[in-house]
């Protein structure tokens, strides 16, 4: 089922669900069963599995030169989105980028999902490889996150890269983008953020998921800006709480998002890990009550693959 016809068929009940990581290498797929089966009594109708693009790696010869190395550290995506469906009978959506795919490489990945009978994807453009200042598409792939959506709509309809083939199958996903309510770290301004959002939803996107945020009123300024721009898609809030000091730092610092300051002292002045993990879950229990007593579709958790705080959040919540 499509994420818009969960929502549709929720008659305005908030949804629970969450994104999971796919396991480094090496490790099996009982690492992401583990995961996932603490949060299944919450009922969630669809999660997410992250996709993560290669990275270079540079290995010393004996001659003192280096090697560049290709390395993929979490592959599995569409594997697991499969095995998720078999075993939970729940909606699985592979996250699909830009960066390192062609658009025959995007292509095969789609008829993929869509002989998998995955019907939901999120579009997105995807970081730069660590080594890079600035994203580099691939030379025959989607620069932006619109020309991709463009890419997986022209599917829906029947229209392939090979403009001979003759009665070709339609696909039928339903697409998510991404959206910052605090906007996208290389965006000038929020609201030019919000007009190439726009363009994401005319190019054949269904809903918006942002990313994370820790004050809900930039929250509902963003919603209040997109709806004014003519945006009418659900939009999804994406929420993860703090569990550690040292994220004070590396969340605003990796992710271009602010912290409220009442936050930020109570887990500096926490006196141990137990407090601060307990002091996230707690911010991060208020934020959900408060938007879905505004009445917000679905509640989306960025786990990172665990799963006991979003567990205790969801039992207070849903």
């Amino acid at each position: 089922m499509k994420v818009t016809e969960h929502i549709e068929k929720a008659n305005g009940k908030s949804l629970f669900s969450f994104e999971i990581l796919p396991p480094l290498k090496g490790q099996n797929i009982q690492s992401i069963f583990d995961s996932i089966d603490p949060l299944m009594e919450f009922n969630p109708p669809f999660i997410d599995v992250t996709y993560h693009r290669e990275e270079y790696e540079y290995k010393e010869l004996p001659s003192g030169l280096l090697e560049k190395k290709i390395v993929k550290k979490r592959p599995g995506t569409v594997g697991i989105c499969s095995a998720i469906q078999n075993k939970y009978q729940v909606d699985a959506i592979p996250h699909i980028l830009c960066g390192g795919f062609t658009k025959e490489d995007t292509e095969n990945f789609l008829i993929d999902l869509d002989f998998l009978g995955i019907q939901n994807v999120v579009a997105l453009r995807g970081d730069a490889v660590k080594n890079e200042t600035y994203f580099k598409p691939e030379k025959e792939g989607n620069h932006y996150a619109s020309e991709l959506v463009t890419q997986i709509a022209n599917l829906n309809n029947g229209i392939y890269l090979d403009d001979e083939l003759q009665n070709s199958s339609a696909t039928n996903f339903c697409i998510g983008v991404a959206g910052y309510p605090e906007k996208h770290m290389e965006a000038p301004s929020l609201d030019s953020d919000i007009y190439f959002l726009k363009q994401k939803i005319k190019n054949g996107a269904s809903y918006i998921i942002t990313q994370m945020f820790f004050d809900n009123k930039k929250f509902f300024d963003f919603v209040a800006k997109c709806r004014k721009e003519g945006i009418t898609v659900p939009i999804i809030p994406g929420l993860k709480p703090i569990s550690t000091k040292k994220q004070l730092n590396l969340v605003p610092h990796r992710f271009k998002v602010d912290i409220p300051d009442e936050l930020i002292m109570s887990i500096v002045r926490a006196k141990d890990a137990d407090a601060v993990k307990q002091i996230g879950i707690e911010w991060c229990i208020n934020q959900s009550k408060e938007l879905i007593k505004e009445g917000i579709p679905v509640l989306h958790y960025y786990s990172m693959g665990k799963s006991e705080n979003i567990k205790a959040i969801a039992r207070e919540v849903f």
